[in-house]
């Protein structure tokens, strides 16, 4: 089972995670094109951030940005290599919808990386519904490392 908490960002094996996810970003895209949070940006009061466990085993995570009121953004998933293709990811961005229409938000969209290494986290917001959509908030547009996608809630 899959046991989702709010937090956890105070966690060495959460900030280890955190560090890989950042050096991934980098490893599979340019600086200028890395767009993922940092613990700073995590802590963030526009973010909400939770964290997947089973037991004392951690998962994974994602965060929620509030853009606006009306539009959130999902930031940071992340699921560990010992648990791809386990349902941590559909968990969390299951979490992060829920959320988001708790918050009377309208629409959410999110920014992730082009190419191979990405299209995994693709299919996942696909099977959730999110389509292409142009760059939104500060990204910019035209990127060819950064793909955007968007739905309505």
């Amino acid at each position: 089972m899959i046991d989702i908490r709010e937090g956890g960002l105070e966690l060495p094996a959460v900030q280890a995670m955190l560090r890989a996810h950042l050096d991934q970003m980098h490893a599979n895209s340019p600086r200028e094109s890395v767009h993922a949070l940092d613990l700073t940006g995590l802590s963030g009061p526009d973010v909400r951030f939770w964290t997947a466990w089973c037991g004392h085993e951690l998962m994974g995570c994602g965060a929620l940005r509030t853009l606006d009121p009306e539009h959130g953004e999902i930031k940071s998933m992340r699921t560990l290599p010992d648990h791809l293709r386990s349902g941590v990811g559909a968990a969390i961005v299951g979490h992060i919808l829920t959320a988001a229409r708790a918050a009377g938000m309208t629409r959410l969209s999110l920014e992730t990386g082009s190419g191979d290494a990405f299209e995994p986290a693709h299919a996942l917001y696909r099977r959730f519904g999110f389509t292409p959509c142009d760059a939104f908030g500060d990204y910019r547009e035209g990127d060819p490392f950064s793909r955007f996608m968007s739905r309505a809630l």
